[in-house]
Order: C-alpha cells, then structure tokens, then sequence
C-alpha cells in the first residue's frame, strides 16, 4: 500500500491544480485590461492636447509665412 499511496503523491504533486489556472488568467486579464484602458485614455488626453493647444500655433505659423510670402513683390 505504500508504494500506491507514494505513486499518488507523485502524481498529485505533478499535476497544478486548475484553480491556480483560473485565478492567475483572471488576474493577468484584470491587469490586461487595466492596461488597455490606461493607454487608451493616455492617448485620447493627448491627441485632445495636441489638437487644442498645439495645432493652433502650427496654423498661426503658417499663416504669418503665408501673409510675409503675399507682401513679398513678384
């Protein structure tokens, strides 16, 4: 009987049970999805930056070379 009880310690210790499994994909998913979402807000702030505060400016550039071209003679 020894020898049958030892081959089922064996073999309760080599297999990881599926609770593990389950637990660990259910926090990698969490984090995951953590994840995405911070990116997706990170990148949503700053295209709304860039788009408020720096393409104004970018215009306004082009607009002053296209006015200093205009005054130029021909």
């Amino acid at each position: 009987m020894s020898t049958v009880e030892g081959e089922d310690a064996l073999l309760a210790a080599a297999k990881p049970p599926k609770v593990r499994r389950r637990r660990l994909r259910a926090i990698l998913l969490a984090l995951m999805t953590q994840y995405a979402i911070v990116a997706v807000v990170v990148g949503l702030s700053l295209a709304a930056m860039l788009r408020y505060l720096v393409t104004p400016q970018i215009v306004a550039k082009f607009e002053a070379i296209e006015a200093a071209l205009k005054r130029l003679p021909p």
